[in-house]
């Protein structure tokens, strides 16, 4: 039987497999909407985006993290989340319904009743999915995700692409949210055995409630605050602006956040099963930081040293501002996956009382910054968004010092040379850029792979940590699979 660490590792392999062609196919498939598409187009989709956010999380109500926590799951603890889901699936979707035509005078823009009422449908789809995901996570069995969300994200894509070209305009974005959510579930039902029968308990609900319902206001305050950027842009500046705004976020959300929730989404489950050994946890969590630090922080801000010349190489002018927003969305972004991995150990010791709390502060601050930082347009909403990334790491990490001795100090150790190195190779990438003497196809096929070929053999020099990390990691799986063959032969 697999041990629970090559668990977790072809966990998160397969996971990460999921997240990078899926993501790289969203990624494409985004670009070539953008071209049959408007700013204005996006940003009618921006503008409802947070109100279905804030319904689907209303649906899961922390169930499915709950579920995963709970130790010894039964039979009649999936059917007890698996049919308070569908009651507040329903109930979340009649708030978005009634509440379509409010929204859209808030706005202004009585185009959005339509759109919330049809595109709120994917709450009461995304119902069916909950409960499979919390088994499949529990037994870390990303392979079955990966196999489900694979051919959602190409059928969704070629209906969403269809109906660009055939002149569908916004609604391509909608039918594509719609079409994706509808075929996971049928993939993911039509592979996983899991089936709900007739038993529930009131117990289990007060229990799984008990733990849930803090992440559900802890996941709700995230969902509102991380969309209030929008609803501002929107409602002060213009929906085309927006709709920039929120391409360059949707391009930051593929590269970055989704990711991390990858990452979020093994080592979650796996650490839970790790006890309350507070030394394991704490050797576990650093290792993740570092070897996470080490392989997003080029990503990232590489990107940010590209967004120009790529905006410029695969989309039409009109697009060009959003490049600009990319660039400080992805120096705000580097330290997310500190942010995630330090509340992934609040949600590992049972604390969701600590998650809530962290963000009402984290929120206040943010509205706080906001409120001053509007005055200087986008752009200074956007620094405003770095600064509150940088408070609140500091908020994050408070806890973890506490409840497993790792102090703020000590992860700014491990994580601080990967982002400082690759911050200083994507600055020189920038810059050389600027020089205008290399037309952007350079910049971006010789001098991008370049870069992270000088980040590699840097980070050798330099002796750093991570690259060890990855080394193992990647040499122990290779070594797996060559005895595996072995035998076989």
């Amino acid at each position: 039987m697999a041990s629970l660490r090559e668990k977790t590792v072809t966990g998160v392999i397969w996971n990460l497999a999921e997240q990078i062609t899926v993501r790289g196919i969203s990624i494409f498939v985004t670009l070539l909407l953008a071209y049959f598409l408007s700013p204005e187009d996006f940003g009618l989709v921006a503008m409802i985006t947070v109100f279905i956010n804030i319904a689907t999380a209303l649906m899961d109500s922390g169930f499915k993290q709950a579920l995963i926590k709970l130790p010894d799951a039964e039979q009649v603890d999936f059917n007890t989340a698996f049919y308070a889901n569908i009651i507040l699936g329903f109930v979340a979707y009649l708030l978005l319904f009634f509440t379509a035509p409010i929204i859209s005078d808030f706005y202004a823009e009585e185009r959005l009743t339509a759109l919330i009422r049809v595109a709120g449908l994917v709450v009461i789809i995304n119902v069916f999915q909950v409960v499979q995901y919390a088994c499949l996570s529990r037994a870390l069995n990303f392979r079955v995700q990966f196999r489900a969300a694979l051919p959602a994200s190409i059928i969704s894509a070629l209906v969403a692409i269809a109906m660009a070209y055939s002149g569908f305009g916004v609604w391509a974005l909608i039918a594509q949210m719609l079409v994706s959510a509808a075929m996971v579930i049928i993939f993911l039902w039509w592979q996983y055995l899991w089936r709900p029968t007739l038993s529930w308990s009131l117990t289990s609900l007060k229990s799984m409630y008990q733990f849930g319902y803090k992440l559900f206001l802890a996941d709700l305050l995230d969902v509102v605050f991380r969309n209030l950027y929008v609803v501002v842009i929107a409602k002060t500046f213009s929906v085309s602006i927006a709709g920039l705004y929120f391409f360059a976020d949707k391009i930051k959300e593929l590269l970055i956040l989704r990711v991390v929730t990858s990452i979020q989404n093994v080592t979650y489950p796996a650490l839970v099963k790790v006890g309350s050994s507070d030394g394991k946890l704490k050797s576990g969590y650093k290792k993740l930081i570092i070897f996470t630090s080490f392989a997003l922080s080029p990503l990232v801000l590489f990107l940010a040293g590209l967004a120009e010349p790529l905006f410029i190489l695969l989309l039409a002018d009109k697009w060009l501002p959003a490049s600009h927003y990319l660039q400080l969305m992805c120096i705000a972004g580097v330290l997310i996956p500190m942010h995630a991995l330090n509340l992934n150990i609040l949600k590992v010791k049972g604390r969701s009382d600590l998650s809530l709390i962290i963000e009402i502060v984290k929120k206040i601050l943010l509205v706080a910054i906001l409120v001053v930082s509007i005055n200087y347009g986008v752009t200074g909403i956007l620094y405003g968004q770095i600064i509150s990334s940088i408070l609140a790491l500091g908020l994050n990490s408070y806890f973890s010092g506490v409840l497993i001795s790792y102090r703020l100090e000590e992860q700014l150790v491990d994580f601080i040379p990967n982002i400082m190195l690759s911050g200083l190779i994507a600055y020189m990438l920038y810059e050389v850029y600027k020089l205008q003497i290399f037309n952007e196809l350079v910049i971006v096929f010789l001098f991008g792979p370049l870069a992270i070929l000088v980040y590699l053999v840097s980070s050798f020099v330099l002796k750093l940590e991570g690259l060890r990390i990855c080394s193992d990691i990647l040499s122990n799986n290779l070594n797996k699979k060559f005895r595996g063959s072995k035998n076989n032969g």
